[in-house]
């Protein structure tokens, strides 16, 4: 009797065991054909999309147009870029990629600025555009032409380099114009280097080098003249303008070779007064309330010879009802009755004080110790304190704010040395 008990509980659970199994594998292979059809679904709506529209879309677009909601799919960052061509009917395969393609296949934008889109990995040819050189574009009225040069000094050979390169829009007194330039180290006037003359141009290419050697001591107190000639039938020199180029120790430091270009400026044909001429520029920022001069050259002083020492500077010295409030000073020229300082000073100024403030700019000769001889001086000024040429220029220097005004001042003395 317990023996048959005992077979009939053991054949219920075995009954059990087995239902529960065939329930699992039931359940299994449920789910297996549920995720089959539902990726065939997915090929069979992709496939269609695809033939509707281009043949070769990205992947990533296919998916979000035509992905099911229940179904998560992520495309990989490395495969979004890749194009995917149909195999079969319900197969993508993905499309040979060419390690080298043609540079003409490669995406481009068409935007000009850096912001646009662009495609990662492609070259953005607006990063690799050249500036355009401005100093062959922009010629200001009146500019009498323009020459392009290039300066290197050698130390240890104690050498000057000098590169004349070209110069452009030279204005000749005939359609025939034929160039020349002569090479000046004030303030030596006696000797000079010259270059090849260039027959029927107004815009010559020279690439000429020439030499001077010079001491590293008196480099920076040194010019460097360039003056431009037409050469006429009978070959007599006419002057087109020159270019005074003062060697200082930030053009000359590094040992390098810099190339430059300057506007050639007219001789002044005036002879000089008494006591010799200053040429500067004035300028008055209203914004900034900042009054700027620019010391450029002096001509036709009169030196004492029984000085051993021969340095002249200029002292710049701002002034408010005759007190004074600044004083600035150049750098000291060696032995010379033309020197040329091309020095930018600034001084703070607001608009109220230019009806009672002045400039006084003295040029004087250093002596022995720290005594200095008045060479002459001019002061530029509203009504107050200046008349003619000197009111002239204080006036043209407000009526044009932020413009530098150039020009010619005679030198006086206060007391007969």
């Amino acid at each position: 009797m317990e023996e048959q008990v005992a077979l009939v509980v053991g054949g219920i659970l075995g009954g059990l065991l087995l239902l529960l199994l065939l329930t699992g594998v039931s359940y299994y292979l449920w789910k297996r054909l549920c995720a089959t059809f539902t990726y065939e679904e997915l090929s069979e709506t992709t496939a269609a999309s695809s033939t509707q529209g281009d043949a070769l879309c990205p992947l990533d677009a296919r998916t979000q147009a035509s992905r099911p909601p229940g179904v998560p799919f992520v495309v990989p960052p490395s495969l979004q870029s890749q194009d995917w061509v149909p195999r079969s009917s319900r197969e993508w395969a993905q499309v040979p990629q060419d390690p080298y393609p043609a540079p003409e296949l490669l995406p481009h934008t068409t935007g000009s600025n850096l912001g646009d889109a662009c495609v990662a990995g492609t070259i953005n040819p607006e990063l690799y555009k050249i500036p355009e050189d401005q100093s062959e574009a922009d010629f200001p009225e009146g500019c009498l032409g323009r020459l392009w040069f290039s300066v290197e000094y050698q130390q240890e050979a104690e050498r000057l380099l000098v590169g004349l390169i070209k110069a452009q829009r030279l204005h000749a007194p005939s359609e025939n114009c034929s160039p020349l330039v002569k090479l000046h180290l004030l303030p030596d006037e006696r000797r000079f280097l010259q270059s090849k003359t260039k027959c029927r141009t107004t815009s010559p290419q020279f690439n000429e080098h020439f030499v001077f050697q010079v001491s590293s001591k008196s480099v920076n107190q040194r010019v460097l003249r360039f003056s431009v000639y037409h050469v006429d039938r009978q070959r007599k020199h006419q002057l087109l303008g020159q270019v005074l180029f003062p060697l200082k120790k930030e053009t000359l430091a590094g040992n390098c070779r810099r190339v430059l270009w300057r506007d050639l400026e007219a001789e002044s044909l005036e002879a000089p007064s008494e006591f010799g001429d200053l040429q500067f520029c004035l300028s008055y920022n209203d914004r900034l309330n900042r009054l700027t001069v620019v010391v450029l050259r002096a001509k036709g002083l009169r030196l004492r010879e029984n000085m051993s020492f021969v340095s002249v500077f200029v002292k710049v010295s701002l002034m408010n009802h005759n007190k004074f409030v600044k004083c600035k000073k150049t750098s000291a020229v060696l032995g010379s009755t033309n020197p040329v300082y091309s020095e930018t000073f600034s001084f703070k100024a607001v608009p109220a004080e230019l009806d009672t403030a002045s400039l006084s700019l003295t040029v004087l000769q250093s002596a022995e110790g720290d005594r200095s001889h008045e060479l002459g001086r001019v002061v530029v000024g509203p009504y107050m304190y200046t008349r003619g040429r000197e009111l002239e220029h204080w006036n043209e220097m407000l009526s044009k704010p932020k413009e530098l005004v150039k020009r010619w001042h005679a030198l006086c003395r206060t007391t007969e040395p």
